[in-house]
């Protein structure tokens, strides 16, 4: 950390970016981090490649997040925040070579370690938590607007405090945020209080599509882009959809496959997907993704294939049985 503070310090001009299809994490430490920087009379560019969910729309200085580079432009360091992999920054990851310095702010516990300096913590009950460790060594005053998007990168990541990462620092720097200006109420009521109609449906959708393993213990959900074509819904209305399928009697995993709208077309009989894992805690998804080419938490994790969904479908029940013994909810 130390030798990060001094490369923040030091340089003037930052990239500071975060995943695509970004979470309340990425959001939140985007915000925080990039706003630290301004403060510090640095010139920032904050970027993230895709639309900012509806949800996290309400976070004051969200709109200043860019989604794309001006190829033009020229960056002292970059810093990604919330990457386990550099290829999560999206299309834009070939700008990354022009950048002198490569700055890696991390919790996932697959996190390949990329760049010229990382800070990653897998203790971290999110990325927003490492910012927040950052900027209190840098000379700012985390305001109202930085309190926010921590208080929010918190929040989510934890699941409300509820998934198996939360921890002490959870608690109480999200009790600091709220002392520096964070509105508890406002952010749960924009993050888990109101839904668009065309994302009411989409669930609806979601839910039809469910499919139980024989031994019940994985849970599967499929949206496809027809899917959200009908609801008039885009990919960030399908955060948070998961966690229906996770919370089912029984089910220890959940699994969300989500179609791709990816430009070249994939091989005959094959589709582009992204799937989403969500555990009880009891099974480390992580391993699942890691396979193919993902990463991500013991309980949430991800990756990106191209398959017949079918033949997704069969891996994923296979792996359903490597779980645990046959539950009956009955």
């Amino acid at each position: 950390m130390r030798t990060i503070i001094e490369q923040l310090e030091r340089h003037r001009r930052f990239l500071v970016a975060s995943h695509a299809h970004p979470d309340g994490d990425a959001i939140g430490s985007l915000l925080a981090m990039g706003l630290a920087l301004k403060a510090m009379g640095k010139e920032v560019l904050m970027y993230n490649e895709s639309p900012i969910p509806a949800v996290y729309r309400f976070l004051p200085r969200v709109h200043t997040i860019r989604q794309q580079i001006d190829p033009t432009a020229r960056f002292d360091a970059a810093i990604l925040l919330d990457c386990g992999d550099v290829e999560r920054l999206g299309a834009a990851v070939a700008e990354l070579d022009k950048i002198p310095l490569l700055i890696n702010i991390d919790h996932h516990v697959t996190n390949s370690g990329f760049g010229h300096l990382q800070l990653v913590d897998e203790e971290a009950c999110a990325t927003a938590e490492i910012v927040h460790r950052l900027i209190e060594k840098l000379p700012v005053e985390i305001d109202d607007t930085m309190a926010t998007a921590i208080y929010t990168g918190i929040l989510t990541d934890t699941g409300s405090f509820r998934f198996s990462n939360t921890n002490q620092s959870a608690f109480a720097i999200c009790a600091q945020m709220i002392a520096r200006g964070a509105n508890a109420y406002e952010v749960a009521q924009h993050v888990y209080g109101t839904y668009s109609l065309g994302r009411i449906k989409l669930l609806n959708l979601a839910l039809d599509s469910l499919e139980i393993s024989p031994n019940g213990r994985l849970s599967v959900m499929t949206l496809t882009r027809r899917m959200l074509r009908e609801t008039r819904t885009q990919d960030e209305d399908v955060d948070g959809i998961i966690n229906y399928a996770r919370r089912i009697q029984c089910v220890k995993v959940a699994a969300l496959i989500l179609e791709q709208n990816v430009n070249g077309s994939a091989a005959k009989g094959r589709r582009h997907f992204h799937v989403s894992l969500r555990s009880d805690g009891s099974v480390d998804v992580s391993q699942l993704a890691a396979q193919h080419g993902g990463g991500g938490h013991a309980s949430a994790a991800g990756f990106s294939v191209e398959s017949p969904l079918s033949e997704l479908k069969v891996e994923l029940m296979k792996f359903a049985e490597t779980i645990a013994e046959k539950c009956d909810p009955n």
